[in-house]
Formats: structure tokens, C-alpha cells, sequence
């Protein structure tokens, strides 16, 4: 029988409210081992979208990411506010990003990108049928480039 862990004692070692925070705990194993120095890291939940349009290409953003310090073509997406909806989150996601909207939308499912330490977790949409209703007006800091590819 597969049991869980128990948590002893909890610190946060960083907080940057409201991205993500990062600590550790000391947690009894099942066995009765102790490990003083679990991290965990806590990050917002975030929506991807795979968007094809009619004739279903898929609609990317060409953009720089700091964080990998690269020039990255991605599927449009962003973190969803707290309390919101999955879905109403993509969507909105989607419109603000890229200008795009679509009809038809398909649940992927909700994956934690890593279970070992939380990490957030990111739900997937497909979106068919996506069209340009708008100019994207996505807020962010970097510089993007909207690309319909197939």
C-alpha cells in the first residue's frame, strides 16, 4: 500500500506573490526516515492552447523568454487568475495574446509539470476553428510575433 508522507515542519524561503514561492519541509518518510531538506516550489496554475484555424494550421507567438534566455516559438497560454475557470481562462488567454478566438474547444486535461514539487499545473485546450477578431493586447513585457503555420 502506497502511503503518503508526512510533513513535520514547513518554511517558505522565498514568496513573489502572486507568481510562485518556494520552500522546504522536513517530512517523515512511511519507512520513519526523516529528510530535513524537501523543496517545494508553489506557481500559479496556467492554461495552454493548441489554436488551428478552419483550415487548421496551428496559430504560435514567436517571442524572447527570459527565463531560457531564447527567442521561443510557443503555443499561446498564460497563467489563469485565481478562482477562474480553466476554460474561461484559455479563452481569454488566447484573445489576449494573440487576437484569436474559436467555437470549439476541447479539454486536454490538467497536468502538474512536476509532481516531485508541485510546479503549478497546466491545463490544455484545443481550439478549433480559431479566426482573428482583434489586435492582440496581451500586456506582456516582451516584444511577440503572432504566426499562422502548419
Amino acid at each position: 500500500m502506497i502511503r503518503p508522507w508526512r510533513t513535520l515542519a514547513r518554511r517558505v524561503l522565498l514568496r513573489r506573490p502572486p507568481w510562485f514561492e518556494i520552500g522546504e519541509e522536513t517530512i517523515e518518510l512511511p519507512n520513519g526516515n526523516v529528510v530535513d531538506d524537501f523543496g517545494w516550489i508553489t506557481m500559479l496554475d496556467f492554461a495552454v492552447i493548441v489554436p488551428l484555424t478552419a483550415d487548421e494550421p496551428t496559430v504560435l507567438i514567436r517571442s524572447y523568454k527570459h527565463g531560457v534566455r531564447a527567442v521561443s516559438l510557443s503555443l499561446p497560454g498564460g497563467a489563469l487568475r485565481p478562482g477562474e475557470d480553466p476554460l474561461a481562462g484559455a479563452k481569454r488567454e488566447l484573445r489576449e495574446e494573440t487576437g484569436f478566438e474559436a467555437d470549439d474547444w476541447l479539454p486536454l486535461g490538467r497536468h502538474v509539470m512536476d509532481p516531485n514539487y508541485g510546479c503549478g499545473a497546466m491545463h490544455g485546450f484545443l481550439a478549433r476553428g480559431a479566426r482573428r477578431v482583434t489586435e492582440p493586447d496581451s500586456g506582456d513585457l516582451e516584444a511577440q510575433q503572432i504566426l499562422v503555420l502548419p
